[in-house]
């Protein structure tokens, strides 16, 4: 692999430019004792130390000989700017004052700048022209910027390339890198065994199944269990057009546990993993599930489904009952479930359920420390009348238009307990404009957080 194409932006080389990273309130100092070809030049320039501000630096003869790269408040994403207008070549980062505290997540901003997506060779841009030195703390990156980059990769797939079938492929090329072991559900013992993800998917002309991957031996068990909707038309309920165009989206929670769970093979996490991946495509056929049509699930509730729209939670309910049966240390769901969600906390910020309140502060905790925010919602109790409003069965949406990301997650928790250790993360899993480090299109939302909990339990 030569230097233009490191994925992460990380090279070894054997001399580098300085890359200078001052905090701002340094600045002063700095420059008090900066070379006298590199003081002149920043006033000559007129350069001001605002936040996230960098400037080439030149020698005595004029040419290019270092950087200087202001930093305030936030250094992953100050960090991820930077990595898009340094000058090219190798670069050695040099911290000073309060930034060799913020290493990891200076070398995280400049690792996630790095992506990008492009289905035409011939187009791709070429890879980020600056390259940073490895160092120890990039390298113990390099798991979690993978897992991401796997995330992103999939949810960006076009749905006629990423069907239900994709998906099981995905997860075995996943498996087949670190010995994993996979089996998948499908067919006649799909139906028999999990008739909710049947349902969904039989509509489709790419079939529904469930993965089950397992992987390592030692520490607590973690079960991840993530949305895999290829592509949803909103079934008999069909959405409108322009709500239809990001559906090839609406796998972002598959996306994020095996992005997550590449991060922890890869770091290889003291823990026994299990993922949970229902695939299905939410299509329209004469085999379609109709509004009011009561369906069985694997739990052996029965479900008035309330609108063919809602039909992530119908997969998760069949899936995380499946997860609950062994009693995992930590059981996290991701999903691109609601656009209750969205409207209560915007598409950068995912929801948050959890029963253990503990478990919750101690993600949200680690989601600032990470740049990667979560917000927990409250699993509120009296909406649980609202499910129990239908006709003959368990509601799917319950009857109110209102509180629609809480009744969700209420409707899920049905099926796991109120006494498991459970998080359930309501993602946008997109970014509809790009910004430093997040480009635009499919984004891991609360993988980082996740992973930083993990692991603490891993030890």
């Amino acid at each position: 692999m030569t230097q233009a194409q490191q994925p992460d932006g990380f090279i070894k080389a054997e001399s580098a430019r300085p890359l200078h990273i001052v905090p701002k309130e340094e600045w002063p100092d700095w420059l008090a004792q900066a070379e006298p070809p590199a003081r002149s030049w920043l006033d000559s320039s007129g350069f001001q130390a605002k936040a996230g501000q960098l400037a080439g630096l030149p020698d005595s003869t004029g040419q290019l000989a270092a950087a200087v790269l202001i930093l305030t408040d936030e250094p992953v994403w100050q960090m991820a700017a930077a990595a898009k207008s340094c000058p090219p070549g190798s670069w050695q980062p040099v911290l000073h004052g309060r930034a060799a505290k913020l290493e990891e997540m200076l070398m995280l901003g400049w690792g996630l700048a790095q992506y990008h997506f492009d289905l035409r060779p011939a187009k791709q841009p070429e890879p980020l022209a600056a390259q940073l030195l490895a160092s120890p703390v990039s390298q113990a990156l390099g798991p979690l910027l993978a897992g991401t980059r796997l995330c992103r990769d999939l949810i960006n797939m076009p749905a006629n390339k990423m069907t239900p079938a994709d998906l099981q492929q995905a997860c075995a090329d996943l498996a087949s890198r670190y010995g994993a072991q996979l089996k998948t559900l499908s067919g006649k013992q799909l139906e028999s065994g999990c008739p909710a993800i049947h349902v969904v998917g039989r509509s489709a002309e790419i079939p529904p199944r469930l993965m089950d991957m397992r992987w390592g031996k030692k520490g607590p068990l973690i079960t991840l269990v993530g949305k895999g909707v290829t592509f949803d038309s909103g079934g008999l309920d069909i959405k409108p057009s322009r709500a239809m165009e990001l559906m090839k989206k609406d796998m972002g929670g598959a996306a994020h546990v095996l992005g997550l769970a590449e991060a922890i093979m890869a770091a290889g996490l003291q823990v026994q993993l299990r993922v949970l991946v229902p695939a299905a495509e939410n299509a329209i056929s004469e085999r379609s599930m109709r509004p009011l049509d009561v369906i069985d699930t694997a739990a052996g509730l029965l479900v008035e489904v309330g609108n063919t729209d809602a039909e992530g939670r119908l997969l998760l309910a069949d899936a995380l009952h499946l997860a609950v049966q062994e009693k995992p240390d930590l059981l996290v769901d991701f999903a691109t479930l609601t656009g209750a969600a969205r409207v209560a906390l915007g598409t950068e910020c995912p929801a948050l359920f959890a029963n253990d309140s503990q478990t919750a502060a101690q993600l949200m905790q680690v989601s600032e420390s990470w740049a990667d925010p979560v917000w927990q919602l409250p699993l509120f109790d009296p909406y649980e009348r609202f499910l129990d409003a239908g006709q003959a069965a368990l509601s799917s949406t319950g009857s109110s238009g209102y509180g629609g990301a809480i009744t969700a997650a209420l409707f899920l928790r049905r099926f796991v307990g109120k006494q498991m250790n459970w998080l359930h993360l309501d993602v946008m899993g997109w970014n509809l404009s790009a910004r430093p480090g997040r480009p635009k299109g499919g984004e891991a939302m609360g993988l980082r957080a996740v992973y930083g909990l993990i692991s603490e339990m891993a030890g």
